[in-house]
């Protein structure tokens, strides 16, 4: 059991039979009150963030996430599949909503970090920093150097990321899959 004072960043717990993870915490005391933990929580399952305030007299069941090695295969009308890495022919699927920011970053026979809770897989981790091909870039404008400028480009996948002038359309580059930033540049082998 967890005390209302162990809701710390990266907690996971159960809520009404579901998983949690704590988002944000601010441990809260105020003057001639009861000191409380305010928290920012995301339900596993659905994605959704919610505004908590705990108390002294609140528990909470720690929640065992087994992560497993997993491979995305393809995507269809909405739907991302993919097959566990010791077993190929275990495949599994989540939607759209489930895997959010992350889709525009998922290339065939990428190697993602599966979570499953009650063997049944809720989430998707995919690698921080991975290399994509630009697809669309417009040109660089002359002149626009002194301040070391960006523009806005298109990488496999779809995803609209701002680069430095002197990236191409047919470029590799390095992208930071959380923050969605350029890295570097890297050489095609």
């Amino acid at each position: 059991m967890l005390s209302y004072t162990e809701l710390k960043k990266g907690v996971i717990f159960a809520l009404d039979g579901e998983p949690y993870e704590v988002v944000d915490s601010d441990f809260l005391r105020m003057q001639q009150r009861k000191a409380v933990v305010r928290t920012k929580i995301r339900n596993l399952i659905s994605g959704k963030l919610l505004d908590r305030t705990w108390q002294a007299s609140d528990y909470f069941e720690e929640v065992e996430v087994e992560k497993k090695e997993a491979n995305f295969i393809y995507t269809n009308r909405g739907e991302y599949w993919f097959s566990h890495v010791d077993n190929p022919k275990e495949r599994f699927k989540l939607s759209g909503e489930a895997i959010k920011d992350q889709a525009p970053f998922l290339k065939p026979n990428t190697k993602v970090t599966a979570w499953l809770f009650k063997d049944e897989v809720i989430r998707i981790e995919i690698p921080i920093k991975m290399e994509f091909e630009v697809v669309d870039a417009p040109p660089a404008i002359k002149g626009n150097t002194a301040q070391g400028g960006t523009k806005l480009v298109t990488i496999e996948g779809g995803a609209k990321i701002s680069v430095p002038l002197f990236v191409n359309s047919g470029d590799l580059i390095k992208i930071n899959t959380q923050t969605q930033e350029y890295v570097e540049r890297v050489e095609k082998r």
